[in-house]
């Protein structure tokens, strides 16, 4: 695992600022994503909502996630790629989640899901072969890109469900700005891997369809 200072910057800021609401309720709702104060002009939830997080679990989730796929993007690209992929993801979810529940004033969600998301899509079309090790099941592993979909068919769920503060569409936003960004980085990918370019649209496109069926 190399060391990246960029990659450890991002996941102290995450732990430090996600602590800070764990303990502060105003903090954490001071700079949640919380459609209604965006719409008056708080845009800077859009950025500041991506480093809170609802618990330790979820936060331990994405921050491993994060640790685990950033290398196979400053190691194929560069180290501000992977900060242009990591933050433009961010953007996208966050944009994606503004535009999804725009009249839901009383919407809310919190975490580096978009962002993470983002990174891990970037990763899988970098490194086709990525094989993931799953935490709870020793010795067992499946391979990058069914990761990829059965994370964001899990946020359909979560889309679906609005149990929790979770930004699940954040999920589909972030995919979206890691998928674009890294083959507009290297579009030779297109060509190359065309399998796996069309497999990770997949849920993407479903995505799409189920908005405009009202699926959502």
């Amino acid at each position: 695992m190399d060391f990246n200072l960029f990659l450890l910057a991002i996941i102290a800021a995450n732990v430090i600022i996600s602590y800070k609401g764990f303990d502060d309720v105003y903090f954490f709702r001071k700079y949640e994503f919380h459609i209604g104060s965006i719409r008056a002009g708080e845009q800077i939830r859009m950025i500041s909502s991506g480093f809170l997080h609802v618990d330790i679990p979820h936060l331990i989730f994405n921050m491993l996630s994060l640790y685990f796929f950033a290398p196979y993007v400053f190691d194929n690209l560069s180290n501000f790629s992977f900060l242009l992929i990591y933050f433009g993801s961010l953007i996208f979810g966050s944009l994606l989640t503004l535009i999804m529940h725009k009249n839901d004033y009383s919407y809310r969600a919190v975490g580096a899901s978009g962002a993470v998301t983002g990174i891990v899509y970037s990763a899988i079309l970098l490194e086709p072969n990525i094989q993931i090790g799953l935490i709870f099941i020793p010795f067992v592993h499946i391979s990058g890109y069914l990761f990829g979909l059965l994370y964001l068919l899990y946020s359909i769920y979560g889309m679906k469900a609005k149990s929790d503060n979770i930004g699940h569409t954040a999920h589909f936003g972030g995919a979206i700005g890691g998928y674009l960004i890294t083959l507009l980085k290297e579009p030779s990918i297109v060509t190359e891997q065309t399998f796996l370019v069309v497999v990770l649209a997949i849920p993407i496109v479903l995505l799409y369809f189920l908005q405009k069926k009202g699926s959502l």
